[in-house]
């Protein structure tokens, strides 16, 4: 089965069993939605630990999370620094023109022209819009914005992406 990251426990929250998270999801409502069932891989160990959530609340720019079964501080200190995952049947189906970072990730990149530029190796969130770090064969790695005007399309199936090349844009 594949697993996909939604979130890292950073810390805990109060004495009640709360947990901080540092969320990579674009849907938290939705995966941290009461009665949901998160998968916990802890640094050092090969099994999750698997949690239902009985309490999600926002914070800052936090999650807050409590599991149920972990009613104090103690219970779930041992949580630090574990990474929530969701399993593939978990995934929900996406709107046209959006994709999930595993599919973008991996990725060849590649002008309209059919000149490759490289393969995609992270997105940045930057607020305005994703940035993709595309990394060539040789050389240092290229940001393309994941913006209309630069990227023209997006075949998932065959693992290519096809930008317009603008001026600066490479440099």
């Amino acid at each position: 089965m594949e697993w996909f990251n939604v979130g890292t426990i950073v810390n805990t929250h109060g004495i009640k069993g709360e947990v901080r998270v540092m969320s990579k999801t674009d849907f938290p409502d939705e995966r941290y939605e009461v009665g949901s069932e998160l998968a916990i891989f802890m640094p050092k160990s090969k099994a999750p630990t698997f949690v239902k959530v009985i309490s999600h609340r926002k914070h800052k720019n936090f999650d807050l999370l409590m599991f149920e079964g972990y009613p104090n501080i103690n219970d779930v200190e041992k949580f630090r620094d574990g990474v929530i995952k969701v399993s593939e049947k978990e995934l929900t189906e996406l709107g046209e023109n959006e994709f999930y970072y595993h599919e973008i990730i991996g990725c060849r990149v590649m002008t309209e022209t059919g000149e490759e530029i490289g393969t995609v190796t992270e997105i940045i969130e930057t607020g305005a819009n994703d940035v993709w770090e595309v990394m060539p064969a040789e050389g240092k790695p290229h940001y393309i914005p994941y913006i209309e005007d630069v990227v023209k399309d997006i075949d998932i199936d065959e693992q290519i992406i096809k930008i317009e090349l603008m001026d600066g844009l490479l440099s």
